[in-house]
Formats: C-alpha cells, structure tokens, sequence
C-alpha cells in the first residue's frame, strides 16, 4: 500500500515507518524539516512538507495521522494551549480535505489522540465505553478526534487510536525519566497512587499495523497493555530495572510550582484497558511492565 503519515519523524512514527517499510509498504510522510525524513524514517520514504504537495489524483490506499507538538514539553500558558490544539487540528483538518477532493478515497484514516481524553479518573478501570472528566487535556483530545472523524462522510474508515504512555528505547517520557533514576534519585510522584496506563512500542506499532489491515476495526481503541499500574509501582519496577532504589519521591506542589496546570498530567491518571484491541483480537507481546521495561533498558 501507499501510506500517508503524518508526524513520521516522531518517536512513534519513526518506529512505524520502519516497520512499514519492512512489511514492503509505500512511504510518504508529511514533515516541516522533508530533509530529515530519509535519515529518519528509512530511506526511499517520499518527503513533502505540505499535504498541498498531494495531487488529487494521486492514490494514497491508507493515512496514518500522528502529528502533534509534544504535550508535556512546555508549561501550558494559553498561548502554548492553542499550539498544542493547532498542531493537531491543522494537519488533521488538511487530512479530511485532502481525502474531500481526492479522486479515488483512501481506505482508511488512523488518527491519533490519547487517553487524556478520559480526564482524571481515579481508580476506576476504564475501556473505550468510558465517559470523561472535563478538563484541557480531554478537550484537546476531543476536538482532535471529531475533526478525524469527518472522514467518515467521505466513506472512509476511522480509527482513533487513544495512545498511553510509550515505552520504548531512545525516546519518550521514560528516557527523560532515566538520568534521576540511574542516579539513585527516582521515585514515585506525589502520593504515587495514580494510574499509569502504558505500551510498549513494539505493540503501539504493531497495533497500528493490524489496525490498517482489518477492514472490520473502526473508531475507538485504546493503546495501552492490559495491566497498568499505579506510579508507585511504575518507579520501583523501574528501579529493579536499573538496580537501584526508586524511594525519594517528588513532591506534588513541586511539581505544580514548576509545571503549574501540566502537572495533573502526572499527578492523576487513568486506568485504561485496552477492551476493544482484545476482543477483536489482537496480541500484545508485552502484557506486564517487568518485561517491557527489561526490554527498553537492555543494551
């Protein structure tokens, strides 16, 4: 297939492309820096710089969107708010009018979102049927989500992909996590009670990939392992990993002194299951933290 994605240079869509690329795919990935896509995403990966670029004569047979600034990496002022909003709401807009005048429709758009649509939501344990805590992060998510879903007027199949954290080497939010930990400094944050729901990349791809290839899989599917934890224990697996201790914790109003609203990211949480994913059949290779942290930090 020919595949368009967006956000291709990103920790996750590097990965996929690669993967793609393995499966004997067709690249091209919409990027602001074209020059950097070869290095990467793989070589032969086609580079444009805007979805204008596209023909609508040209057949593209699937889009993945995952483009979007990274949302914790600055303190969320109103300005950074609505930069966090455009960088999704552009590309994906452009997306569904890409798809309006193109001459043969592609046949399916994986649009990203995350689980902060969900808000805080305590401990309860919650699958794609879940309701939300209103608040920015839900917000973001859900504005992102129903301008994907216009598509579907084109008779394209959507799916939206409401991503946890991602484990995975090289990038992300455990690498930035490693230093204090490696360092004897880590630990839980605030009480540590809350939820982290997390994926390991292997199985964030690989749920993309099979996602393009069932035809039946449509809307909602939340990409996190089955089994999340609390932060508590996210630490001392982490510690275990790096043999060392994960005891100094940081406290809540730290964090909210530094990070000012952000900081909810990380003191509440969610206990997502990935409902959807497993009824319809899909494996995830790693199901508990231990192994896939022991994965991430292997040389």
């Amino acid at each position: 297939m020919r595949i368009l994605i967006t956000g291709g240079t990103g920790f996750i869509g590097s990965n996929l492309c690669h993967k793609l690329l393995e499966l004997n795919h067709r690249l091209v990935v919409l990027s602001r820096h074209p020059e950097t896509v070869p290095k990467k995403c793989g070589a032969g990966v086609e580079a444009i710089s805007s979805i204008d670029d596209l023909d609508a004569k040209e057949k593209i047979d699937a889009i993945i969107n995952l483009a979007g600034e990274p949302i914790v990496e600055k303190r969320w002022s109103d300005t950074r708010k609505q930069e966090l909003i455009d960088s999704r709401l552009g590309p994906t807009q452009a997306i569904v009018d890409f798809i309006s005048r193109a001459k043969q429709k592609p046949e399916c758009l994986i649009s990203g979102s995350a689980i902060g649509y969900y808000g805080d939501s305590g401990d309860t344990p919650i699958d794609e049927s879940a309701g939300f805590h209103d608040e920015f992060a839900h917000q973001l998510c859900q504005q992102w989500e129903d301008c994907a879903l216009q598509a579907e007027k084109q008779g394209v199949r959507v799916c939206l992909v409401r991503t946890g954290l991602v484990v995975g080497k090289g990038g992300g939010f455990l690498q930035k996590m490693l230093m204090p930990f490696k360092m004897a400094l880590g630990g839980p944050i605030g009480k540590g009670t809350q939820w982290m729901s997390w994926i390991h990349m292997d199985d964030m791809v690989g749920l993309l990939v099979w996602l393009l290839d069932n035809k039946s899989a449509s809307s909602v599917f939340n990409a996190t392992a089955p089994n999340p934890v609390t932060n508590r224990e996210f630490a001392q697996a982490l510690g275990r990993s790096l043999h060392r201790p994960a005891v100094i914790p940081m406290p809540a109003f730290v964090l909210e002194m530094a990070m000012g609203e952000m900081a909810q990211l990380l003191l509440t949480g969610q206990r997502v299951l990935p409902a959807r994913a497993q009824e319809k059949g899909f494996e995830f290779k790693y199901t508990q933290l231990s192994a896939a942290l022991k994965e991430v930090i292997s040389d």
